[in-house]
């Protein structure tokens, strides 16, 4: 349930920027799931949410800077997850999955 809300909150997101910027639904996904992906290694490296936008800026990211709004977007659900239950899954992989498939 948690990865559903998650899924309907970014593309609740997403939508508009990918329409505003023409961008390829496929290269849209991607950028999607880097931020999940990199949110992710953010939690699983103890970076406090007060400061993951911070850092994850630090990290020169590579998507379209519009993308950036969804890091404390998705950043709470993402850091209410466990640790231990982060450790075995591939959030990044699994988002672009979903993205795709709607």
């Amino acid at each position: 349930m948690m990865r559903f809300a998650l899924i309907v909150t970014f593309c609740a997101f997403a939508a508009p920027t990918l329409a505003a910027d023409k961008i390829s639904k496929d290269n849209d996904c991607g950028f999607q799931a880097d931020v999940v992906a990199a949110i992710q290694v953010a939690r699983l490296d103890r970076v406090k949410e007060a400061k993951l936008a911070e850092a994850i800026a630090e990290t020169d990211p590579t998507w379209p800077d519009e993308y950036n709004n969804a890091i404390t977007i998705l950043g709470g659900s993402i850091y209410q997850l466990k640790r231990r239950d982060l450790k075995t899954v591939d959030l990044g992989v699994q988002w672009k999955e979903a993205c795709l498939s709607q």
